[in-house]
């Protein structure tokens, strides 16, 4: 004898058999037709390193970087650490991108790129005190090069840039040291209004909005930092930073170079980007 589901038990089974469908599951790295029409492009295929620096075909080979479950991924703790880099530069842009990071883990995504610099453990300044102080050495002396790293010594591509922080709020003690550190900060220079990431091992939704000088950054639907880059009060804080006799200082506060690059930061903890796109304002 047939039996007959009730019409409601009908539609909940049929919904369920849709919902298990691949069909019905979320494809990423793809355009919508509407971000194709408004000028969007992705900046990752979602299989390969097109577009960007590929570590692995330089000389001597990096190993920091993966393309793995569809995602771009960090390498935890590389022989050669250093940051990934488009191919292409730009000026002004929206940049939209998903992330997620590891437990206690930090990294960033850095814009407007006034240059470039290589750390080798080994050839760095015997007076320097602090981090900015290499990084400061190094712009003036060039000391170290890639093709030059001793075998087994540490390495590290430092980029100089302006950063949208990417942290685990809860658990990476940066985070803690000031808000203007905290996930979805312009790293030590503006603080987000609010927090609003998503904890450490859930994607986040970020964008980047960058015409001439003036940026925001959005976070999950909120738009939690909108300043401008040349404005006194990030020139203080960079002072405050690198001091004013620092060349990073005046990379920073004068810009020379307007169409730039757009890295993905390697801090040696793990971290996942997907659905990397681009549209040019």
């Amino acid at each position: 004898m047939m039996v007959r589901l009730p019409s409601v038990v009908f539609l909940c089974a049929l919904f369920l058999m849709n919902c298990s469908s691949p069909f019905s599951q979320v494809r990423h790295n793809q355009l919508t037709s509407e971000e194709q029409s408004a000028g969007w492009r992705l900046l990752f295929d979602g299989k390969t390193l097109a577009g960007w620096e590929d570590p692995t075909a330089k000389s001597p080979s990096g190993d920091a970087w993966v393309v793995e479950d569809g995602c771009i991924k960090a390498v935890e703790k590389p022989r050669i650490r250093e940051d990934l880099v488009t191919t292409d530069r730009f000026g002004n842009f929206e940049l939209a991108f998903d992330w997620k990071i590891s437990s206690g883990g930090n990294s960033g995504v850095k814009y407007r790129i006034q240059d470039r610099v290589c750390l080798i453990e080994g050839k760095l300044n015997p007076d320097a005190k602090r981090f900015e102080d290499t990084v400061d050495y190094e712009l003036l002396h060039r000391t170290s090069s890639r093709s030059g790293i001793p075998l087994g010594a540490g390495y590290e591509e430092y980029v100089i840039a302006f950063e949208y922080q990417l942290i685990d709020n809860d658990k990476h003690p940066d985070a803690h040291r000031n808000a203007d550190r905290s996930a979805g900060s312009i790293y030590s220079l503006v603080a987000p209004v609010k927090p609003a990431v998503r904890p450490a091992g859930e994607f986040n939704e970020s964008r980047i909005i960058l015409r001439g000088n003036h940026v925001q950054h959005w976070l999950n639907g909120a738009k939690i930092v909108d300043t401008s880059l040349d404005s006194p009060e990030i020139a203080k804080q960079l002072a405050e930073r690198w001091t004013t006799q620092s060349p990073v200082y005046e990379l920073l506060t004068k810009q020379p170079k307007k169409q730039t690059s757009i890295a993905l930061q390697h801090h040696v903890d793990e971290v996942w980007f997907r659905n990397i796109r681009i549209r040019p304002l």
